[in-house]
């Protein structure tokens, strides 16, 4: 783990209050690092609904494969994750660490096996020994507690820099559920249906087919939408888990996707994932600044989507902003590569206010100097106008810096 804290780091964290029905205990176990927590336990009342995305990755790790086959059945107990490895392509032996973990898990939370969920994060193709904290877990779950959100973001950390949380408090019916996420990421960052690893709870009763649908439509617009160095993770796991805990507040039980009373939650939830995937992006490994791109003027919605990604993912692109170099011929090319359809007669590039190219060529009234102090900034915009439709799209991801070189050329040792 990197020693220095992302200069794009939260000034202050938010006060993350307890969910009822929601407790959390961490532990080192060594797994890769020392004097340092490593495991984290959270613990479900019964009743607890839960909805997932995880990698689209060919090559997913155990978890994964463990998670999507309980997610069936839509209930959950216990929430077991592991930094330092990833049990991604370990085979059988993996398998028989997931096994090995769920089976404890179960029994410590009182609790069948199927409502056990797990994660794990790190290097991959180590065989992860799941012996090193599986007789924790018991001890864990007896001391959970609900005030130990920061706790728990800390203890999934790899490569970040610092945890990642956020909350917000909505109106369900005539009462105030709270949402509260945490998440990890640095590295090997382009989802594709969720981070690195995240993980949201809410006391709202909120059944799991409901949760499931609301879940799979932010993820387009938040975590879908970042990218550090367009690598999709193995291990991709966002997990949302409704404790129903307000019910005896008097908060609504929703079972139709269709309620208009869900309208605040789904803000909520859209602003929490926002909130952290936007932490992953400013925890970018060796990140100096964020940067978002935003595409407008496409032939369709996804159009643009891809041409914002080819820019976002461009290595050229991202060490011009690193090197505040207002290199705007680079997202030329980024957008010309992209495959989508463009006029480059038709194409405008804004660097935040500083409009450098119009209608196929330099803009007449560009001011190097104007643009080289934008340049400078901790965050910056970029616009590029295809001139061919209506299709519009945003992405973030950060620059690329040397220091992204030495952290992963030094990951394992």
């Amino acid at each position: 783990m990197s020693t220095a804290v992302s200069p794009l780091a939260p000034k202050k964290y938010p006060e993350m209050p307890a969910i009822e029905g929601v407790r959390m205990a961490t532990a080192a176990a060594g797994i890769k690092y020392k004097d340092r927590t490593d495991v984290l336990a959270m613990v479900f009342d019964a009743g607890t609904e839960v909805a997932g995305v995880f990698t689209r990755s060919k090559c997913p790790s155990a978890p994964v494969d463990w998670c999507r086959g309980n997610l069936a059945g839509g209930k959950a107990r216990l929430l077991v994750v592991n930094s330092g490895n990833a049990n991604a392509f370990t085979g059988k032996k993996g398998r028989e660490s997931t096994a090995m973990t769920g089976k404890a898990g179960a029994a410590a939370a009182g609790c069948r096996e199927n409502e056990v969920f797990l994660a794990s994060t790190g290097v991959i193709g180590e065989p992860l020994d799941a012996s090193r904290f599986s007789h924790l877990l018991a001890g864990m779950v007896k001391q959970a507690t609900g005030e130990f959100w920061r706790e728990a973001a800390s203890a999934i950390m790899t490569t970040d820099t610092f945890p990642k949380v956020a909350t917000v408090t909505v109106r369900l019916g005539d009462v105030d559920v709270t949402i509260n996420g945490i998440a990890k990421g640095a590295g090997m960052i382009a989802p594709d249906m969720a981070t690195m690893l995240s993980f949201v709870a809410t006391d709202a009763p909120i059944a799991a087919p409901v949760l499931q649908s609301l879940l799979s439509g932010a993820v387009g617009k938040t975590f879908n939408a970042i990218t550090v160095d367009s690598d999709t993770s193995t291990s991709d796991t966002l997990l949302l888990f409704a404790t129903g805990a307000a019910a005896k507040r008097g908060a609504p039980r929703i079972a139709d996707v269709k309620d208009p009373r869900l309208a605040a939650f789904k803000r909520g939830l859209g602003k929490v994932l926002k909130s952290l995937a936007l932490q992953v992006v400013r925890d970018g490994e060796g990140a100096r600044k964020q940067v978002e791109v935003t595409v407008t003027g496409a032939k369709s919605s996804r159009s643009a989507r891809k041409i914002a990604l080819s820019i976002a993912n461009s290595p050229l692109v991202k060490t011009a902003i690193a090197g505040e170099d207002a290199n705007w011929g680079r997202v030329v090319m980024a957008v010309g590569k992209s495959g989508e359809p463009a006029d480059r007669d038709r194409l405008s590039i804004w660097f935040g206010d500083n409009r450098l190219a119009f209608e196929g060529e330099r803009d007449p009234g560009y001011s190097e100097e104007a643009t080289s102090r934008y340049m400078q900034r901790d965050e910056i915009r970029i616009v590029a106008d295809i001139g061919i439709g209506r299709g519009k799209a945003t992405v973030w991801t950060c620059d690329l810096t040397k220091e992204y070189v030495a952290i992963n050329g030094d990951y394992r040792s």
